[in-house]
């Protein structure tokens, strides 16, 4: 197995370990204000309202991590003989 797979999945297990901790221990309603978007104060429980900013980072951190992926797919590198044949590179003498 991957190390880096593995460290990657203990440090999300710690974190929803930390999600569930906070659940159980947060369950007064908090105000979340936000006036450019919001016109009115939104009052959930606080640890709903974690839940939902971990979701929304989780999601843009693999969309933006999968942006990056999918464009060094699309452009592969040039390899030495296609460079050569361009005429890129010029023969020593």
């Amino acid at each position: 197995m991957n190390t880096k797979l593995l460290l990657k999945t203990v440090f999300l297990i710690v974190l929803l370990l930390l999600l569930v901790l906070i659940g159980l221990y947060n369950r007064q309603s908090v105000a979340f204000v936000l006036p450019p978007l919001l016109t009115k104060s939104v009052q959930l429980p606080a640890a709903l309202m974690y839940f939902v900013f971990f979701a929304v980072g989780l999601l843009a951190g693999t969309l933006l991590t999968a942006g990056v992926a999918a464009r060094a797919e699309a452009v592969p590198a040039r390899s030495a003989r296609a460079t050569a044949k361009s005429g890129y590179c010029r023969k020593r003498k």
